[in-house]
């Protein structure tokens, strides 16, 4: 528990929120339209809160820690994402992870690793908290008997 990680970097472009808009079916006007998302508090376009999680994701697997997980890993169980500031174009993300937990399950050969991904822009503010709870296998080589 406490192991951490810092990704690659990535910056959101115009292409993205169109392209996410196109592939979800999303059109709303806080991510399309820039008129009437100037009237909105954050004043311009701002990206969809779920193409954050999915870029953080996509950023995680760069990293060590989940480089690491690879071989345990049998299902993401679930996540839970919070929006804590806009994901605005032209931003420039990386993710800080950590497992927050380590837990067993009534299954002596598996285990539940939590992992909190903050999604961090350029200016270091954070923008999304994203928590994936993960069944991971603990009869793998590098992960022991039990999870810890």
């Amino acid at each position: 528990m406490g192991t951490t990680t810092t990704s690659p970097r990535r910056t959101v472009t115009e292409a993205d929120v169109v392209g996410f808009a196109g592939l979800s079916g999303d059109f709303n006007a806080l991510h399309t339209d820039e008129v009437a998302a100037s009237a909105t508090p954050f004043g311009t376009r701002i990206a969809h809160g779920l193409l954050g999680a999915a870029i953080a994701s996509g950023l995680f697997t760069r990293t060590a820690l989940s480089t690491s997980l690879q071989e345990s890993l049998v299902a993401l169980l679930g996540v839970d994402c919070r929006f804590v500031n806009p994901l605005r174009i032209g931003d420039t993300v990386h993710v800080e992870a950590e497992i927050i937990e380590l837990r067993p399950t009534s299954d002596p050969c598996r285990g539940v690793v939590i992992v909190e991904r903050r999604l961090v822009n350029h200016e270091g503010a954070v923008v999304q908290v994203i928590t994936t709870p993960m069944l991971i296998d603990t009869t793998h080589p590098d992960q022991g008997d039990t999870p810890t």
